[in-house]
């Protein structure tokens, strides 16, 4: 039977991966993220400017007012300095973990995974105005819609994606069908395709529901990682890696962005080197900026299930954590 403790653990680890990095996402001059909040230990409210943002560069264009995702947010795009989080509060979730509740709530409510339900709620959520108040939306949304804005139906709108952003809700529907590997495994595959297409992704999301279930049923958490992340990072890199700092094995080894190649190994590595303690795990890789977000979800989720002690004050300061009993 798998225990109750490590799918509470493995769901507060990942929804505090992403609350804790939050912040300091997308920060990749290390220096100025430290001048800018110091060591990020406790969860804290994102502020402006953000000295690494480019939401300048980016843009989006609904072609009709069936793709409007960004409401009121749209005036900050184009902008120089905006944080990416500006009006989420200390211990909120980013636009990707909010949507990973309404795949929760569709679980309950459906009573296992229905992808046309979950279609329903993310196309509600996304265009109806005010529901998250993050102001970035990622690529995968955008693409998504601007698809369905042109007439696709919503199972034909995902494309092509090789980021770690992808891999957001596994741990939802891992700790769901903890008890069926099988039944986790056709649930996250057809899941991920609603954003995130492509063979990379698809293997990346396999392997982690593989080393999920296994750890909720049991299984010591680095032996799951050597075991189903082999194709990723084998356990004799873990070990060299885990001897250096972990500033040089995330930026200089590994780069520190979300493209999967490296994001996936990268959150790997942290959860195996910190594998018995949730709380150095997390810090460890909230400061080292990038997609620290993402990782943190995926490192978040495995040490959690591994059964590590989540810490009181995080715990306390999780805005959604009534929602994830």
């Amino acid at each position: 039977m798998v225990s109750a403790d490590r799918k509470t653990g493995c769901l507060l680890g990942a929804f505090l991966g992403d609350a804790l990095a939050m912040p300091v996402h997308w920060y990749y001059d290390r220096a100025a993220m430290a001048r800018d909040y110091g060591r990020v230990t406790d969860l804290v409210a994102p502020r402006n400017p953000h000295a690494d943002s480019i939401l300048w560069r980016s843009s989006y264009a609904a072609p009709n007012a069936k793709g409007e995702i960004l409401h009121d947010q749209a005036k900050f795009w184009g902008q120089r300095g905006v944080h990416y989080h500006q009006f989420l509060r200390a211990g909120e979730n980013t636009l990707n973990m909010q949507l990973a509740l309404e795949l929760l709530s569709s679980l309950r409510a459906r009573g296992g995974y229905d992808r046309d339900d979950y279609l329903r709620r993310y196309v509600e959520f996304m265009t109806g105005p005010g529901h998250h108040g993050d102001t970035y939306v990622e690529e995968c949304h955008r693409n998504f819609f601007t698809k369905y804005a042109r007439g696709r139906k919503p199972d034909d709108c995902g494309g092509e994606d090789i980021h770690i952003g992808g891999l957001a809700h596994v741990p939802i529907l891992a700790v769901w069908y903890a008890h069926d590997e099988e039944a986790a495994l056709v649930a996250v595959r057809e899941h991920v395709r609603v954003t995130h297409r492509g063979e990379l992704i698809e293997t990346a999301a396999r392997d982690l529901t593989k080393m999920l279930v296994a750890i909720l049923n049991g299984a010591e958490v680095r032996a799951s990682i050597e075991k189903f992340g082999n194709g990723w990072v084998g356990r004799k890199k873990l070990e060299a890696w885990a001897a250096r700092p972990d500033e040089e094995v995330v930026g200089a080894i590994l780069g520190p962005a979300c493209y999967l190649q490296d994001s996936f190994p990268a959150s790997l590595y942290l959860a195996w080197k910190y594998a018995d303690d949730l709380e150095p795990a997390l810090i460890a890789n909230t400061n080292l900026g990038g997609d620290n977000c993402h990782r943190g979800i995926v490192v978040g989720a495995l040490v959690g299930a591994g059964g590590s002690p989540v810490p009181e004050r995080w715990a306390r300061g999780l805005l959604c954590r009534e929602l994830l009993s």
